[in-house]
């Protein structure tokens, strides 16, 4: 009988070790998980591109001017959209000929093009990717 008793406190051991072990690196990770860090404003501006004003028709009787300004995820990502400054003014102003002027009213329009420049742009990236887009001026007439 005692050399079964070792057996089951021997195994009873093991699978508190087991489970104890695994709950430790569970809940480590997770907490490192959390600890994301977003960018410093000097590292915001370091990677950003501006876009001076980008003016044209909208599809309906009106024109528009905006200017925006593009984060990138790395420096890299900053030198190719420079590079690529007249593939992404190309790409603003075959949406912004599309919209119509109702579709500016509100945040919800804006938000909608700055994510469809996003997608659009993107596409194009190969050294990074652009994480935000700022619209910083914005008028119609």
């Amino acid at each position: 009988m005692g050399k079964k008793v070792k057996i089951i406190t021997i195994i009873i051991f093991l699978l508190l070790l087991a489970g104890g072990s695994t709950w430790f690196f569970l809940f480590k990770k997770e907490g490192k998980a959390e600890e994301v860090k977003e960018p410093s404003i000097d590292e915001v501006v370091e990677a950003s591109v501006d876009i001076g004003d980008v003016t044209t028709n909208l599809s309906s009787e009106n024109y528009i001017k905006m200017s925006f300004t593009l984060q990138t995820n790395s420096k890299e990502a900053k030198e190719e959209l420079t590079k690529r400054e007249f593939q992404v003014r190309d790409i603003m102003i075959k949406q912004l000929s599309n919209m119509k002027v109702e579709q500016f009213q509100g945040t919800e329009g804006i938000s909608s093009l700055e994510q469809i420049l996003k997608k659009e742009i993107n596409s194009l990236m190969q050294k990074g990717k652009v994480v935000k887009i700022y619209t910083t001026s914005k008028i119609i007439q």
